[in-house]
Protein backbone atom coordinates (compact mmCIF):
# COMPACT_ATOMS: atom_id res chain seq x y z
CA UNK A 1 0.00 0.00 0.00
CA UNK A 2 1.61 3.66 -0.99
CA UNK A 3 -0.03 6.78 -0.51
CA UNK A 4 -0.14 9.92 -3.06
CA UNK A 5 -1.43 13.97 -2.25
CA UNK A 6 -3.72 14.50 -5.71
CA UNK A 7 -6.80 16.89 -5.76
CA UNK A 8 -6.14 18.03 -2.64
CA UNK A 9 -6.09 14.75 -0.45
CA UNK A 10 -3.61 11.97 0.80
CA UNK A 11 -5.12 8.75 -1.48
CA UNK A 12 -4.42 5.40 -1.30
CA UNK A 13 -3.18 3.64 -4.64
CA UNK A 14 -1.01 0.68 -5.78
CA UNK A 15 0.61 -0.62 -8.77
CA UNK A 16 -0.13 -4.15 -10.04
CA UNK A 17 1.92 -5.36 -12.68
CA UNK A 18 5.56 -4.27 -14.59
CA UNK A 19 5.90 -1.59 -17.68
CA UNK A 20 7.86 0.98 -18.94
CA UNK A 21 6.18 4.64 -17.75
CA UNK A 22 5.83 5.63 -21.32
CA UNK A 23 3.66 2.88 -22.15
CA UNK A 24 -0.50 2.44 -21.51
CA UNK A 25 -1.53 2.18 -18.23
CA UNK A 26 -5.03 0.83 -17.05
CA UNK A 27 -6.15 2.60 -15.01
CA UNK A 28 -9.15 1.11 -12.53
CA UNK A 29 -11.96 3.78 -11.25
CA UNK A 30 -13.98 2.28 -8.75
CA UNK A 31 -17.77 1.91 -7.79
CA UNK A 32 -19.38 3.55 -5.13
CA UNK A 33 -18.68 1.78 -2.83
CA UNK A 34 -15.37 0.51 -3.99
CA UNK A 35 -11.48 0.73 -2.71
CA UNK A 36 -8.44 -0.46 -4.09
CA UNK A 37 -8.89 -3.71 -1.75
CA UNK A 38 -12.43 -4.32 -3.41
CA UNK A 39 -11.43 -4.81 -6.58
CA UNK A 40 -9.78 -8.00 -4.82
CA UNK A 41 -7.48 -10.04 -7.26
CA UNK A 42 -8.97 -8.53 -10.26
CA UNK A 43 -6.37 -5.81 -11.21
CA UNK A 44 -4.03 -8.55 -11.04
CA UNK A 45 -6.03 -10.73 -13.82
CA UNK A 46 -6.31 -7.40 -15.59
CA UNK A 47 -2.38 -6.56 -15.89
CA UNK A 48 -2.19 -10.45 -16.56
CA UNK A 49 -4.74 -10.26 -18.91
CA UNK A 50 -3.27 -7.59 -20.98
CA UNK A 51 0.02 -7.57 -20.12
CA UNK A 52 0.12 -4.17 -19.36
CA UNK A 53 0.51 -2.12 -15.95
CA UNK A 54 -2.01 -1.45 -13.69
CA UNK A 55 -3.22 1.42 -11.23
CA UNK A 56 -5.75 1.52 -8.50
CA UNK A 57 -6.50 3.67 -6.11
CA UNK A 58 -9.31 4.92 -3.64
CA UNK A 59 -10.92 7.96 -3.77
CA UNK A 60 -11.44 10.18 -1.14
CA UNK A 61 -13.85 8.76 1.68
CA UNK A 62 -12.73 5.26 0.49
CA UNK A 63 -10.32 2.58 1.42
CA UNK A 64 -7.33 4.28 3.65
CA UNK A 65 -7.74 7.44 1.50
CA UNK A 66 -8.53 10.51 3.40
CA UNK A 67 -12.45 10.76 4.56
CA UNK A 68 -14.55 13.36 3.25
CA UNK A 69 -15.21 15.84 5.34
CA UNK A 70 -18.34 17.47 4.08
CA UNK A 71 -21.82 15.46 3.94
CA UNK A 72 -23.58 14.83 1.07
CA UNK A 73 -21.30 15.32 -1.72
CA UNK A 74 -22.07 17.61 -3.98
CA UNK A 75 -23.84 16.40 -7.15
CA UNK A 76 -21.16 16.76 -9.12
CA UNK A 77 -18.52 14.87 -6.89
CA UNK A 78 -17.51 12.68 -10.33
CA UNK A 79 -17.10 15.61 -12.40
CA UNK A 80 -14.59 17.32 -9.85
CA UNK A 81 -13.01 13.72 -9.72
CA UNK A 82 -12.62 13.55 -13.37
CA UNK A 83 -11.60 17.17 -13.66
CA UNK A 84 -9.55 18.10 -10.74
CA UNK A 85 -8.52 14.66 -9.32
CA UNK A 86 -7.71 12.49 -11.91
CA UNK A 87 -5.01 14.87 -13.85
CA UNK A 88 -3.78 15.92 -10.53
CA UNK A 89 -2.58 11.86 -9.87
CA UNK A 90 -1.30 11.40 -12.92
CA UNK A 91 0.92 14.47 -13.00
CA UNK A 92 1.79 12.79 -9.34
CA UNK A 93 2.69 9.58 -10.83
CA UNK A 94 3.84 9.95 -14.22
CA UNK A 95 0.81 8.42 -15.89
CA UNK A 96 1.31 9.64 -19.50
CA UNK A 97 -0.73 7.04 -22.12
CA UNK A 98 -3.80 6.17 -19.36
CA UNK A 99 -6.69 3.68 -20.44
CA UNK A 100 -9.77 4.10 -18.34
CA UNK A 101 -11.55 1.01 -17.04
CA UNK A 102 -14.09 2.10 -14.75
CA UNK A 103 -16.85 0.47 -12.72
CA UNK A 104 -20.31 2.02 -12.04
CA UNK A 105 -19.46 5.81 -10.49
CA UNK A 106 -15.72 5.14 -11.79
CA UNK A 107 -17.19 4.86 -15.40
CA UNK A 108 -19.00 8.02 -15.15
CA UNK A 109 -16.13 9.11 -14.12
CA UNK A 110 -13.97 7.96 -16.90
CA UNK A 111 -16.72 9.38 -19.58
CA UNK A 112 -16.39 12.43 -17.98
CA UNK A 113 -12.81 13.06 -18.18
CA UNK A 114 -12.19 11.55 -22.03
CA UNK A 115 -14.61 13.81 -22.67
CA UNK A 116 -13.00 17.07 -20.86
CA UNK A 117 -10.58 17.92 -23.56
CA UNK A 118 -7.98 16.97 -20.47
CA UNK A 119 -4.43 15.96 -20.82
CA UNK A 120 -3.11 13.11 -20.62
CA UNK A 121 -5.75 11.97 -23.07
CA UNK A 122 -6.80 8.53 -22.77
CA UNK A 123 -5.99 6.26 -25.41
CA UNK A 124 -9.11 4.29 -25.32
CA UNK A 125 -12.23 3.64 -21.97
CA UNK A 126 -13.60 0.53 -20.94
CA UNK A 127 -16.33 1.43 -18.58
CA UNK A 128 -18.55 -1.19 -16.66
CA UNK A 129 -22.20 -0.92 -15.64
CA UNK A 130 -21.77 3.01 -16.58
CA UNK A 131 -24.53 5.90 -15.30
CA UNK A 132 -24.86 8.71 -17.84
CA UNK A 133 -28.14 9.65 -17.02
CA UNK A 134 -30.88 9.09 -14.10
CA UNK A 135 -33.03 6.03 -14.15
CA UNK A 136 -35.98 5.27 -11.47
CA UNK A 137 -34.30 1.90 -11.14
CA UNK A 138 -30.84 3.80 -9.82
CA UNK A 139 -32.74 5.68 -7.23
CA UNK A 140 -35.19 2.68 -6.15
CA UNK A 141 -31.82 0.29 -5.66
CA UNK A 142 -29.67 2.93 -3.90
CA UNK A 143 -32.79 3.48 -1.53
CA UNK A 144 -33.00 -0.29 -1.20
CA UNK A 145 -29.14 -0.17 -0.07
CA UNK A 146 -29.89 1.92 2.96
CA UNK A 147 -32.63 -0.03 4.30
CA UNK A 148 -29.67 -2.95 3.78
CA UNK A 149 -27.64 -0.77 5.74
CA UNK A 150 -30.17 -0.24 8.77
CA UNK A 151 -31.31 -3.61 9.03
CA UNK A 152 -28.38 -5.75 7.82
CA UNK A 153 -24.56 -6.03 9.12
CA UNK A 154 -23.53 -4.16 5.61
CA UNK A 155 -21.71 -1.70 7.91
CA UNK A 156 -19.27 -4.91 9.19
CA UNK A 157 -18.92 -5.97 6.03
CA UNK A 158 -18.07 -2.40 4.48
CA UNK A 159 -15.47 -1.88 7.70
CA UNK A 160 -13.28 -5.28 5.70
CA UNK A 161 -12.57 -2.10 2.98
CA UNK A 162 -13.13 1.16 4.60
CA UNK A 163 -11.03 3.01 7.10
CA UNK A 164 -14.31 4.65 7.86
CA UNK A 165 -17.68 2.12 6.62
CA UNK A 166 -19.66 5.70 7.79
CA UNK A 167 -18.05 7.57 5.49
CA UNK A 168 -17.65 5.53 2.69
CA UNK A 169 -21.47 4.71 2.55
CA UNK A 170 -22.54 8.10 3.13
CA UNK A 171 -20.90 10.21 1.00
CA UNK A 172 -22.56 8.12 -1.55
CA UNK A 173 -25.98 7.03 -0.51
CA UNK A 174 -26.60 10.51 0.57
CA UNK A 175 -25.32 12.08 -2.49
CA UNK A 176 -27.83 9.82 -4.89
CA UNK A 177 -30.70 10.51 -3.18
CA UNK A 178 -31.02 13.82 -2.80
CA UNK A 179 -33.40 15.70 -4.97
CA UNK A 180 -30.92 17.47 -7.15
CA UNK A 181 -29.48 14.39 -8.38
CA UNK A 182 -32.90 13.42 -10.01
CA UNK A 183 -31.40 15.73 -13.14
CA UNK A 184 -27.70 14.35 -12.51
CA UNK A 185 -26.63 13.41 -16.25
CA UNK A 186 -23.50 13.82 -18.37
CA UNK A 187 -24.30 12.99 -22.51
CA UNK A 188 -23.15 16.45 -22.75
CA UNK A 189 -19.29 15.03 -22.95
CA UNK A 190 -20.02 11.68 -25.27
CA UNK A 191 -20.01 13.64 -28.19
CA UNK A 192 -16.47 15.05 -26.84
CA UNK A 193 -15.32 11.32 -26.91
CA UNK A 194 -13.43 10.05 -30.30
CA UNK A 195 -10.83 6.91 -28.94
CA UNK A 196 -12.75 3.38 -28.56
CA UNK A 197 -15.24 2.99 -26.04
CA UNK A 198 -15.96 -0.67 -24.96
CA UNK A 199 -19.33 -0.59 -22.53
CA UNK A 200 -19.69 -3.75 -20.37
CA UNK A 201 -23.35 -3.65 -19.47
CA UNK A 202 -24.92 -6.60 -17.24
CA UNK A 203 -28.42 -7.82 -17.81
CA UNK A 204 -29.36 -7.99 -14.23
CA UNK A 205 -27.86 -4.94 -13.59
CA UNK A 206 -30.50 -3.55 -10.46
CA UNK A 207 -28.63 0.04 -10.66
CA UNK A 208 -29.25 0.67 -14.96
CA UNK A 209 -30.78 -0.65 -17.94
CA UNK A 210 -29.10 -1.67 -21.76
CA UNK A 211 -30.44 2.08 -22.08
CA UNK A 212 -27.23 3.14 -20.90
CA UNK A 213 -24.62 1.61 -23.24
CA UNK A 214 -26.90 2.52 -26.14
CA UNK A 215 -27.37 6.32 -25.36
CA UNK A 216 -23.08 6.01 -25.30
CA UNK A 217 -23.22 4.60 -28.70
CA UNK A 218 -25.48 6.59 -29.93
CA UNK A 219 -23.67 9.97 -28.65
CA UNK A 220 -20.05 9.44 -28.83
CA UNK A 221 -17.99 10.31 -31.72
CA UNK A 222 -15.75 7.24 -31.73
CA UNK A 223 -16.19 3.68 -32.41
CA UNK A 224 -18.38 1.88 -29.15
CA UNK A 225 -18.45 -1.68 -28.67
CA UNK A 226 -21.45 -2.83 -26.47
CA UNK A 227 -21.39 -6.01 -24.49
CA UNK A 228 -24.39 -7.35 -22.72
CA UNK A 229 -23.75 -10.26 -20.62
CA UNK A 230 -26.78 -12.41 -19.62
CA UNK A 231 -27.56 -13.42 -15.34
CA UNK A 232 -25.20 -10.51 -14.75
CA UNK A 233 -25.89 -7.96 -12.38
CA UNK A 234 -24.16 -5.10 -11.16
CA UNK A 235 -20.40 -6.03 -11.41
CA UNK A 236 -19.81 -7.84 -14.49
CA UNK A 237 -16.11 -8.15 -13.15
CA UNK A 238 -17.52 -10.53 -10.07
CA UNK A 239 -20.74 -12.13 -11.28
CA UNK A 240 -18.81 -12.78 -14.92
CA UNK A 241 -15.29 -12.47 -14.76
CA UNK A 242 -13.82 -14.44 -17.48
CA UNK A 243 -16.20 -12.75 -20.27
CA UNK A 244 -15.69 -9.56 -18.47
CA UNK A 245 -11.57 -10.43 -18.97
CA UNK A 246 -12.35 -11.50 -22.17
CA UNK A 247 -13.82 -8.04 -23.31
CA UNK A 248 -10.94 -6.16 -21.57
CA UNK A 249 -8.36 -8.17 -23.64
CA UNK A 250 -10.38 -7.58 -26.77
CA UNK A 251 -10.19 -4.27 -26.59
CA UNK A 252 -6.55 -3.43 -25.73
CA UNK A 253 -5.61 -5.18 -28.83
CA UNK A 254 -8.70 -3.75 -31.10
CA UNK A 255 -7.34 -0.45 -29.61
CA UNK A 256 -3.74 -0.87 -30.04
CA UNK A 257 -4.18 -1.10 -33.32
CA UNK A 258 -6.50 1.59 -34.08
Amino acid sequence: MAFVKAGGSRLEYEWVGVGPAEGPTVVMLHEGLGSVAMWRDFPSRVAKTTGLRVLVYSRRGYGRSDPVTDLPCPVDYMHREAQEVLPDLFRALDVRRPILLGHSDGASVALIYAGSDLDPRPESIIVMAPHVNIEPSNILSIAKVRVLWEETDLRGRLARYHDDPDNAFFSWNLAWLMPEFRNWNIEEFLPKIRGPITVIQGLEDEYGSPQQPETIKRMASGPVNTILLSGCGHSAHRDSPEQTLAAIADHVKLAATA
